[in-house]
């Protein structure tokens, strides 16, 4: 999905349920994997517009029963994946919890259990390391300084001022149609529908959400441009390091707070790339928010290891931006 001022573009490929044989629509319900940590910072940008929050705010003072050797990290570190904080995802007994359990759930507590007994893999704001603890502890923070619950301050600051009506972060693995199916394939093999397959809380504020390809697009529009956010913030937002989302995304990637610069053959782009199992996602905008891209792939591709599918697919997000900004590379 591209839009170019006030003129959409959708095009589609294949399609979104292999029974019923329907493409992918602009308003079919989709798992947005990791563009979820978009509206994570997104809600914690807004607190420090208004003030609750501070970048400067440590875990030490908003969340003092977690590791004292955490204490120190900061929220603009979290925001910006500097934090040295070890990703819960990648510890092994996580992992096997997972197999044996696919739809077991755990609170962000019991997710950031598995690495609380680490220390930060790095001193805190000395280099980039992409980390789903990140967002959970953000979650945490914003759950702090606004006495409720995350999905709570997720309504109240973005969802409900974009009027984004099928965006949430949803407690289960349930679906209800129409929705984007996503699938595992495999060579020799029919596609297997693994739309329910994992409990999307097991990733909570760092990768559970759902939207549609329609609200995504418009919410990393207003989200890019500055709409949640002021100036000041905006400005703090975008100051950038080396690092790539995940998985990378068109060009040349850097890390802001909670959002990602993409420079491409055909102009710079920002937002977020995601995926989760059946599921692959890019959405960027242009700076002042007038054009963006919206690619999304019912099946998983990541670049580890690099497949000539996830190859294809960043060709794909590149010819995205290029029709966005309607240049030519």
């Amino acid at each position: 999905m591209v839009r170019e001022g006030g003129r959409t573009q959708v095009t589609t490929a294949g399609v979104g349920n292999t029974v019923t044989d329907t493409p992918i629509s602009p308003g079919d319900t989709v798992r947005i994997a990791s563009v979820s940590k978009a509206f994570n910072g997104a809600v914690a940008l807004a607190l420090v517009t208004r003030g609750q929050l501070n970048l400067n705010d440590t875990i030490g003072q908003r969340l003092p029963d977690l590791p004292k050797t955490w204490g120190r990290v900061t929220l603009r570190q979290l925001l910006q994946h500097t934090s040295g904080l070890p990703d819960y995802i990648k510890s092994p007994a996580f992992l096997d919890l997972l197999k044996a359990d696919p739809h077991v759930q755990l609170s962000p507590i019991q997710l950031l259990a598995y690495v609380t007994d680490k220390r930060p893999l790095f001193t805190p704001g000395s280099r980039y390391d992409y980390s789903d603890s990140d967002n959970i502890v953000v979650g945490l923070m914003v759950e702090a300084v606004t006495h409720g619950t995350y999905e709570a301050a997720l309504a109240r600051y973005v969802t409900a001022p974009l009027d984004l009506t099928h965006t949430a972060l949803p407690g289960n693995a349930d679906l209800v149609e129409p929705y984007v199916h996503g699938y595992a394939v495999e060579a020799g093999l029919p596609p297997e529908d693994i739309s329910t397959y994992l409990n999307p809380g097991l990733a909570w504020a760092s990768g559970g959400m759902l939207s549609t390809p329609a609200e995504l697009n418009a919410f990393m529009r207003a989200y890019v441009r500055g709409t949640l956010t002021d100036p000041d913030t905006r400005h703090e937002q975008f100051r950038f390091v080396p690092g790539s989302s995940g998985p990378p995304g068109p060009g040349t990637n850097s890390a802001g707070l909670a959002v990602f610069r993409y420079r491409t053959a055909c102009g710079t782009v920002y937002g977020h790339t995601g995926n989760f199992p059946g599921y692959t996602l890019f959405s960027a905008a242009t700076s002042d928010g007038s054009r963006s891209v919206t690619v999304i792939v019912n099946e998983q591709l990541n670049d580890n290891p690099v497949t000539p599918a996830f190859t294809q697919l960043r060709l794909v997000d590149g010819l995205g931006v290029c029709t966005a900004t309607d240049l030519t590379p």
